[in-house]
């Protein structure tokens, strides 16, 4: 839990890449998605999927892990029940969060990499602001494969490709965070 200087306006929840892959909390994704939220004056909670660092239990394909994200989220509401949540997550986490959302209901969404192909063809899409961000040198899900997808979705979120960023965004965290900071600050906020 990183909270802002001064009280929250809001509560931000960040899930992390595939548990099988190395994925943890302290992804340099997931940390950077982190200090966005911070930026915007959000209280921030980062954790580790069931079976990751010192976690207990073991990966369960997806379903186990959008029951972690949504235990952590009724833990933000809980505690700042009054502040909006946003969601965000990156490659793996990014597919947890978009599937949290239909039932948490954020006030907005951010999806880092999503991976589309854990995707259910028939899956309704949250209804909320939703920055979807990618990188064009993407190795592990191809771009077009996401364009694709999401052409036929039909309105949905809003995509930001940063051009020369791969599957981890080597070498362009700073553009991930002014695109995260940019789409969901508020009008009258000045970002740095």
């Amino acid at each position: 839990l990183e909270l802002p200087e001064g009280e929250p306006n809001a509560t931000a929840l960040i899930c992390h890449p595939h548990p099988l892959h190395g994925g943890t909390m302290d992804n340099k994704v997931v940390s950077m998605l982190s200090r966005s939220f911070l930026a915007l004056g959000a209280a921030v909670l980062r954790f580790n999927f069931r079976g990751v660092g010192a976690s207990a239990g073991s990966y369960a394909d997806g379903a186990g892990e959008l029951e972690d994200a949504l235990a952590a989220s009724t833990w933000l509401r809980e505690r700042w029940p009054d502040l909006p949540q946003y969601l965000g997550g990156f490659s793996f986490g990014a597919a947890v969060v978009l599937h949290a959302a239909i039932s948490v209901r954020p006030a907005g969404l951010v999806t880092v990499a999503l991976p589309v192909a854990r995707i259910e063809p028939d899956m309704a899409l949250p209804a909320v602001p939703w920055l979807l961000v990618h990188g064009d040198g993407d190795e592990l899900v191809a771009l077009d494969s996401l364009i694709d997808w999401l052409n036929d979705q039909g309105p949905g979120p809003e995509l930001e490709v940063v051009s020369g960023a791969d599957h981890f965004f080597h070498g362009k965290l700073a553009d991930l965070k002014n695109g995260v900071t940019s789409f969901f600050a508020p009008p009258e906020a000045a970002i740095e």
